[in-house]
């Protein structure tokens, strides 16, 4: 004999399908049992299964069926169950009218019922109609309960008003109520939210001392709020004092202060702390993991991401798409595209599907990486796997197009985005009017904004503020002026953005009059000026030499509750400098801290010493440097670079080549103009072995030609780079050719020998040999003394009956030389110096003989 069909079956088979529809079909099915009726227990098994997965026509129907076979009045339940389904969904309005239709049919809505709309609208900011709901109870003269005055307290600390919500918390017991736990903390979390922490900590120990202590469920909440604040270091204050009353954390409260510490960077702390999680006792879970992974991507820090997957599979998880679908985006954003490449096939591989998400990822990735055709390949596979095109992977492809300047591309696949049935919006079409802009098509922009309008695409601003950007970087003003008037016409509202864009144009174009113009017209028409507008109106006075007048939009902008910043200082301090007024700019620089609270930076720094070294006051600039590494502003390229052409100007080839090492050290490369200043100091004061020490230095740090990496042997690079580097530098200028004389020297002599002052006798040897080579011009300067100077181009800068001095001599011919030399040994004179710089192989094998 066959057992009955009993409710208790019917509600099991409906709570253990998957499928709604399914379990529809069964529900629906055994009302053909002989024998069998539905009750409130099975309609209710029922509803809970259609609300859950959102089918709420379904969930409609059956309601109007309950109320056609069952008492109405004992339906109140499935109404406040119907209605947080639809709440959960956002459908505010259904749920408003499932709550509406209760007295319709005849089931008076009690408390229960009221706390739930009320709860459901103040959730979702509706603030208003959920106090009209409480006056509408009350004049129903239905009681309130704890509750109820809890979903009166959150309204109250949801709409910026805790201290209100803390004097119902206090009268609560005189309205017939005693506060608990979920009340207090309401109050709380309204406190943190307004910003006072002090009085919330105060409530906080309060409901402690009342030996009323949140239980998990509340103090999650509580934690959420603070950790969506960024108040984790506070949470984590909390969480003490509840742990010691016995409050156990279950896996979401280590969730929530995970999802915490990956919000605010602090991703070290994250990963011990889901370490934490196995050892309290508890389970990681998906969403555990999926929290570390996108924190770890969204930093850039992929490589530990995907050890994370690892330890997640490992454990027993089964990665979805978040998880994939972060790593895939993280390894693109870094440009390691092959990597993301091989987690996608890994992933397919364990049954991922890729999806809208994972193909914008990769083309992207691709287009980053300079790659587009990859893209475009990627793009079409995507398709071809039945990837459904949609605006938001388009729009992804034409951006990378355009960023590679491939327009007409772009433009092609916007044209076939109407084929595969997905309009272009006007993001698209700003897209490609950016990339025209900045190719300088305007004349092409323009017709786009034109076929933009005519396809219903209306131009926004940032359609606007892109073609003002683009006669801006040509320099074409006058349009932008025309165009930003035009806006004006056509009910478009030009934003700061906008103002800021002509207003930098013209700062370039030099036109300081037409900047203060526009600066004022935009004021008048209710642009407020930000901190940009501000330092680009500094830099436009600056240039023309007002420094006073920018000197004093430091105030009004202080007036319009505007901070200057270092742009702003930094431009000003510029000013002064240029305008002479050393003075000025470093009593400003003082000022910054003292008047304005703004911090000093390296490039604020860098400009001042700048200052100072130019006009060679190397102490005050030393100072100066020493200040800026003690205050933690760390010294840059350009920081040594100007110090140490300050000291090699005044004569200070010490220290320019103690900072010039020093500069290496930290790790910076110099460029050869510096290195060139320092060698030719070192050469002049015959500091040939430091200076020699800087060449096997560059080639140490590889800072030499190109030619020097055709060579492939070691011991050959090694003889041959500090040659090539000497040449290299002589070549370009950098350094004189004394100084390569004595660099070349040095290089090829490990012990570079000191040949600079050479005794008469070589020099009589050597023009002996000199005589006998030019001996037909030796009679004319023996007769022609007194023509010697201007015919051979000698400047003596001493002379005197003992010695004879020449520095800098460049003559234009060989016989020159042969010439000074005659004129040497014809006055039978010592030599005290000789300081060549002949350009012709006959000049330098001449010097070379000495």
């Amino acid at each position: 004999m066959n057992r009955a069909l009993l409710p208790k079956h019917v509600a099991a088979v409906v709570k253990v399908q998957n499928d709604p529809l399914k379990a529809l079909e069964i529900f629906n099915s055994s009302k053909n049992e002989q024998g069998f009726k539905h009750t409130l227990f099975t309609y209710k098994s029922m509803l809970q299964k259609l609300g859950f997965h959102g089918k709420f026509n379904e969930m409609e129907n059956l309601l109007s069926e309950m109320r056609s076979n069952l008492d109405n009045t004992l339906l109140e339940g499935v109404y406040v169950e119907a209605m947080r389904f639809y709440g959960r969904k956002g459908k505010i309005q259904e749920a408003v009218d499932t709550f509406e239709r209760m007295d319709l049919f005849n089931c008076d809505p009690s408390v229960y019922s009221y706390n739930a709309i009320m709860n459901i609208l103040v959730e979702f900011g509706y603030f208003n109609q959920a106090h009209k709901v409480y006056m509408r109870m009350k004049d129903k003269k239905v009681e309130s309960d704890v509750y109820t005055y809890t979903i009166r307290i959150k309204s109250f600390c949801r709409t910026g008003r805790p201290y209100a919500a803390l004097r119902l918390l206090r009268n609560m017991p005189v309205l017939g109520c005693f506060s608990n736990a979920v009340a207090y903390c309401t109050v709380v979390t309204g406190f943190y939210e307004f910003g006072d922490n002090d009085r919330a900590r105060e409530l906080f120990d309060e409901m402690l001392e009342c030996c009323l202590c949140p239980d998990v469920t509340t103090f999650n909440k509580l934690v959420h709020a603070l950790c969506k604040k960024g108040f984790v270091l506070e949470s984590e204050r909390l969480f003490d004092k509840v742990l010691k009353r016995g409050v156990c954390p279950n896996l979401f409260t280590f969730n929530i202060f995970i999802q915490g510490l990956c919000k605010e960077g602090s991703l070290d702390r994250a990963v011990r702390l889901l370490g934490c999680v196995s050892r309290e006792g508890l389970r990681p879970d998906v969403v555990t993991y999926n929290t570390v992974i996108c924190g770890l991507c969204r930093k850039s820090r992929v490589v530990e991401a995907e050890e994370c997957l690892h330890k997640m599979v490992n454990g027993g998880f089964e990665p979805n798409d978040f998880t994939y679908n972060s790593i895939i985006d993280g390894y693109c954003k870094k440009g390691m595209v092959v990597d993301a490449n091989r987690i996608l096939k890994d992933a397919v591989f364990k049954g991922f599907k890729p999806d809208e998400f994972t193909y914008c990822s990769l083309v992207n990735g691709f287009c980053q990486d300079g790659d587009p055709d990859q893209a475009m390949a990627v793009f079409k596979d995507g398709l071809g796997k039945g990837l459904r095109p949609s605006i938001i992977v388009y729009n992804t492809l034409i951006k990378g197009l355009c960023q590679q300047g491939l327009i007409l591309p772009a433009l092609q696949l916007m044209n076939e985005m109407a084929e595969k049935g997905c309009k272009p919006d006007i993001w698209t079409y700003n897209l490609i009017i950016n990339g025209l802009c900045k190719m300088g098509c305007l004349s092409d922009a323009n017709h786009l904004i034109g076929d933009a309008i005519t396809k219903g695409c209306i131009p926004d601003i940032f359609t606007y503020n892109t073609l003002v950007d683009g006669y801006c970087r040509q320099l074409k003003l006058d349009s932008a002026i025309e165009l930003v008037n035009r806006m004006w016409s056509q009910g478009m509202t030009p934003d700061v953005i906008t103002y800021n864009t002509l207003l930098n144009g013209l700062c370039k174009t030099a036109k300081s009059e037409e900047v203060m113009e526009i600066f004022k017209a935009m004021t008048e028409k209710g642009c407020a000026p930000n901190i940009i507008t501000y330092n680009t109106i500094i830099e436009s006075l600056c240039n023309s030499k007002k420094v006073n007048e920018a000197v004093d939009l430091l105030g009004e902008m202080k007036s319009k509750g505007l901070t200057p910043d270092v742009v702003s200082f930094g431009t000003l301090i510029t000013g002064f400098c240029k305008v002479g007024d050393l003075d000025g700019a470093y009593g400003l620089f003082r000022g910054m801290e003292k008047q304005y609270d703004v911090s000093h930076t390296t490039a604020t720094y860098n400009i001042i010493i700048s200052a100072f070294s130019e006009q060679l006051n190397m102490k005050m600039a030393l100072r100066l440097f020493s200040e800026m590494k003690k205050n933690g502003c760390d010294p840059d390229n350009y920081t040594y670079r100007v110090l140490i052409d300050g000291f090699c100007k005044t004569g200070n080839v010490n220290q320019g080549y103690k900072f010039l090492l020093e500069n290496i050290e930290k790790g910076f490369i110099p460029s050869l103009t510096t290195f060139g200043r320092v060698l030719n100091c070192l050469c002049v004061e015959h500091k040939v072995q430091e200076a020699v020490g800087i060449i096997h230095l560059m080639v140490q740090k590889d800072i030499v030609p190109d030619t020097v990496n055709t060579i492939f042997e070691a011991d050959k690079k090694v003889v041959a780079a500090p040659k090539i580097v000497v040449e290299h530098l002589l070549k370009k200028g950098h350094i004189t050719y004394h100084a390569y004389e004595f660099l070349y020297d040095g290089v090829r002599d490990k012990k570079i020998l000191k040949k600079k002052h050479p005794n008469w006798n070589s020099l009589r040897r050597c023009l002996v040999l000199l005589v006998d080579t030019y001996s037909g011009e030796l009679h004319e300067l023996l007769n022609k003394k007194s023509l010697l100077s201007a015919s051979v181009g000698l400047l003596p800068i001493v002379q005197n009956p003992e010695f004879f001095f020449f520095r800098d001599i460049q003559p234009n011919l060989h016989h020159l030389d042969v010439k000074m030399i005659m004129l040497l040994h014809t006055c039978k004179q010592n030599v005290m110096c000789i300081d060549l710089m002949p350009k012709h192989a006959t000049s330098l094998r001449l010097l070379r003989r000495f």
